[in-house]
């Protein structure tokens, strides 16, 4: 149990919140593994100046799980934020804080990102010299572990980490800064990675120019959680902005299963 403060007619107010959901588990399909859509907003593409709020308003507009883009300067051209911004927002959501580290070194900063309240840590394969060894650290930390593939790594880069690991996240941009083109030729990657995986139980993440138009075009390729940025926070109404990367994401994941042996 957490605790924060809210502004109300009477002042300042205590609001208890519950700790992070447990995410259930997928199902198994005549295609393998699937899971249930995730909208899973970044606080990147949000308001600064008011973040908590933010994260609050994404959390009551229907998002599953908050992303967190962390930027170092040095393995990506930006720098956002660490773990202190995470431990500031983590009393506005009990949704799960998906962590996307873009840092290297990775290994000495999981345990700060860890007590900070990231819920699962995504580490890069291209940023650690020992891969297995970095996701180790995040499970010893005890947090989900995920791993992240730039636009040009090729699939199999992740190809014997599998049993480390319940979320690949493959970049459709490449990472650095938010509001960048959506690159097509990563739906096929996500077509490959879901190939790998058969009946494993992990779920395939997108991120990098998700909108309602290319949601469907991830979700039949085989991802089930979509990141985005400006199509949710640049957007007048979030709840809409939400509903509708899910509406799409959904018709994608129907057509999949339509077309399924």
């Amino acid at each position: 149990m957490q605790a924060r403060c809210q502004a109300g007619a009477g002042g300042a107010e205590l609001v208890r919140v519950r700790s992070p959901m447990v995410e259930g588990p997928g199902e198994r399909g005549r295609g393998g593994m699937s899971f249930p859509v995730v909208i899973a907003p970044s606080i990147l593409s949000s308001d600064f100046a008011r973040l908590g709020e933010q994260v609050t308003e994404a959390d009551r507009a229907g998002a599953d799980w908050i992303h967190l883009d962390v930027m170092d300067g040095h393995f990506v051209p930006n720098i956002t934020f660490g773990p202190p911004v995470i431990r500031a927002v983590r009393p506005f959501s009990n949704k799960l804080f998906d962590c996307h580290l873009m840092i290297s070194p990775v290994d000495p900063y999981v345990e700060a990102f860890a007590e900070a309240g990231a819920d699962r840590l995504i580490v890069h394969a291209e940023a650690t010299l020992h891969l297995d060894r970095s996701l180790q650290a995040v499970q010893h930390a005890g947090k989900k572990a995920g791993v992240a593939i730039n636009p040009a790594t090729p699939e199999d880069a992740v190809a014997y980490i599998l049993d480390r690991i319940d979320l690949i996240l493959v970049m459709s941009v490449n990472p650095g800064f938010g509001g960048h083109h959506f690159l097509s030729a990563t739906v096929e990657k996500v077509r490959r990675i879901r190939a790998m995986l058969g009946d494993r139980p992990i779920r395939i993440e997108v991120d990098g120019g998700i909108t309602p138009e290319t949601a469907p075009l991830m979700a039949e390729a085989g991802a089930s959680a979509f990141v985005a940025g400006s199509a949710v926070f640049g957007k007048p109404d979030i709840a809409v902005a939400i509903a509708a990367i899910r509406a799409g994401a959904e018709a994608g994941q129907a057509r999949a299963s339509a077309g399924a042996p």
